[in-house]
C-alpha cells in the first residue's frame, strides 16, 4: 500500500518512529510536510512544501498524488488533522471531512456537538476575560478546569481551586497559547473555529484513556487505559496502567458513552483516542481525538488488549475495514509514564543500560534533546520523554518503572536556569 503522512509544520523527529512502524507494516509510505527540516525522511519519499498555507499544501500533495497514486493519508499529529481532513478531500481520498476534523480538533466546538446531541460532558463556556472566567467559575462552583480550545498534550491546562488561581492563572493561559507549539504547528488559511480558552466543571472521579476505531455504525474499544496520577493542578504528570480496573459492565458503560459522541462529531469512519472521566459513578466525555494516543498509549494497546491503532490508521485512512475487536485483555500488566525534569537548557541526558536494554522496558522514548529548554507549569509542559515497563502486576510493574526513572539524569546549563 502507497500512503501519505502529513504535517503542516514538523514536530521536530517525534513521529518518525511511527512512521517507521508503518513502513515496518508494509506501507510505501511518502512524507510530506509544510514546513520541516532536510534528511527527515529518505529524500525519494520526502517533500517540504516551505509553507504552512492549506492551499500551498493542497497543491503540493495533488502534484505528488497525479504521480504516485496514494491510496491514502495519515496523520498522529493532533495539530494535523484538520489539514488532513481538507487534503485528502482535495485529492479524493477516503477522511472524516474538515467539518468533522474541525469539530473534533477545537474543544469548544467539540463541547456544543456533545451538548446538542446529548453526550455526557461537563459544563462549560468560552472565555475571553477574566471576569468571564471569574464569573463561570463562581456559577460552576470551584474547583474548574480552564483549557485552550486548540490545545495537546496538557499545554496551559490547570485545574483552579478558588479565584485567587483563576486571577493568576489565567492571564498566563491566555497570553501563552498564542505561542503554543501546538497551535503554531497548525496550516494556515483553515477555519479552526475559536482560539482561546474554555472554562469547564470539573468531573471529579477517575479518568480512562481508549484507543478506539468507528467503522460505519459501530464503535469498537480496542484498548482501556487507567490514568492512575496523583492529581495536582496541572495535568502534565502521566502515569498509566493496563489492563483496566473498569468491571465489564463500567467498559459497556463507556462505549455508550463514546459511541455517542462519535455521533455528535460527525464520525463514520475514523482511528479514535477517547478519554473519559467519571462524575458521581458515570462516565463522561473529555475528548474525543481523531488520531492515536501518543506516549506508547499504541504499544500499550497491542501488549494489553490485542489491539494495534497504527494498522487501524493504515486501514482507515485507505478505506479498508480495519482488523479491530471489541474490548478483551490479554492479561499482561503495563505500567507507563512521562518522564518529566525540572525547567531549564539540557546539557546532557543519560540513560544507563540498565534501563535502556531491560527486557522489562516495553517503550522508552527520549524526546528531548541537549539543547532544549525545558518549561514547567505554568509557562509550559514541556516532557523529557516516556517510559513503560510490563509486571506481573500493576505493583509490580509500578516499582520498577519509578526505579528506573529514578536512574535517567539530566544536566542542565546555567545551573539549570532557562534561557
Amino acid at each position: 500500500m502507497k500512503l501519505l503522512a502529513l504535517e503542516a509544520r514538523q514536530n521536530a523527529t517525534y513521529y518518525r518512529s511511527r512512521y517507521e512502524q508503518v513502513r515496518a507494516y508494509g506501507a510505501d509510505l511518502y512524507v510530506l510536510n509544510g514546513v520541516g527540516t532536510p534528511d527527515f525522511w529518505p529524500a525519494d519519499r520526502y517533500r517540504v512544501v516551505g509553507s504552512q498555507n492549506i492551499e500551498d499544501l493542497i497543491t503540493e500533495a495533488k502534484q505528488w498524488h497525479e504521480q504516485e497514486r496514494f491510496e491514502g493519508i495519515i496523520t498522529f499529529s493532533e495539530s494535523a488533522v484538520t489539514a488532513v481532513a481538507a487534503v485528502a478531500e482535495a485529492l479524493g481520498l477516503p477522511g472524516v471531512g474538515v467539518e468533522a476534523a474541525r469539530t473534533s480538533r477545537n474543544k469548544l466546538l467539540m463541547r456544543e456537538a456533545h451538548r446538542a446531541h446529548d453526550a455526557p460532558h461537563p459544563d462549560f463556556r468560552f472565555v475571553t476575560e477574566l471576569s468571564e472566567a471569574l464569573g463561570a467559575a463562581a456559577e460552576f462552583g470551584y474547583p474548574v478546569i480552564l483549557k485552550p480550545t486548540l490545545g495537546a498534550a496538557s499545554n496551559f491546562v490547570f485545574k483552579i481551586d478558588d479565584s485567587a488561581e483563576m486571577e493568576e492563572l489565567f492571564p498566563r493561559a491566555l497570553d501563552g497559547i498564542e505561542g503554543m507549539s501546538w497551535f503554531e504547528m497548525e496550516a494556515h488559511g483553515l477555519d479552526l473555529g475559536p482560539h482561546g480558552l474554555l472554562v469547564e466543571s470539573y468531573l471529579d472521579g477517575e479518568e480512562f484513556l481508549i484507543e478506539a476505531v468507528a467503522w460505519d455504525e459501530e464503535v469498537y474499544l480496542g484498548s482501556v487505559v487507567d490514568r492512575i496520577t496523583v492529581e495536582g493542578g496541572t495535568f502534565d504528570d502521566d502515569v498509566h496502567h493496563a489492563p483496566t480496573s473498569l468491571t465489564p459492565e463500567q467498559v459497556a458503560a463507556v462505549h455508550r458513552v463514546v459511541t455517542a459522541g462519535v455521533r455528535a462529531q460527525g464520525l463514520r469512519r475514523s482511528v479514535l483516542h477517547a478519554e473519559v472521566r467519571f462524575h458521581r459513578g458515570e462516565p463522561y466525555l473529555l475528548e474525543i481525538a481523531i488520531r492515536p494516543g501518543g506516549g506508547g498509549l499504541d504499544l500499550i494497546a497491542e501488549i494489553t488488549a490485542a489491539h494495534n491503532p497504527i494498522r487501524a490508521v493504515m486501514d482507515v485512512a485507505r478505506g479498508a475495514t480495519p482488523r479491530v475487536r471489541h474490548y478483551r485483555p490479554t492479561g499482561v500488566h503495563v505500567t507507563a509514564m512521562c518522564l518529566l525534569c525540572d525547567a531549564g537548557r539540557i546539557a546532557r541526558i543519560d540513560v544507563p543500560a540498565e534501563v535502556s536494554e531491560s527486557e522489562k522496558v516495553f517503550f522508552l522514548k527520549i524526546t528531548a534533546s541537549p539543547g532544549d529548554v525545558v518549561r514547567r507549569p505554568p509557562e509550559g509542559n514541556s516532557i523529557l520523554g516516556f517510559l513503560g515497563t510490563t509486571g506481573t502486576s500493576l505493583e509490580d510493574a509500578r516499582a520498577t518503572m519509578l526505579e528506573y526513572a529514578s536512574k535517567i539524569t539530566v544536566t542542565f546549563d546555567r545551573d539549570g536556569e532557562a534561557s
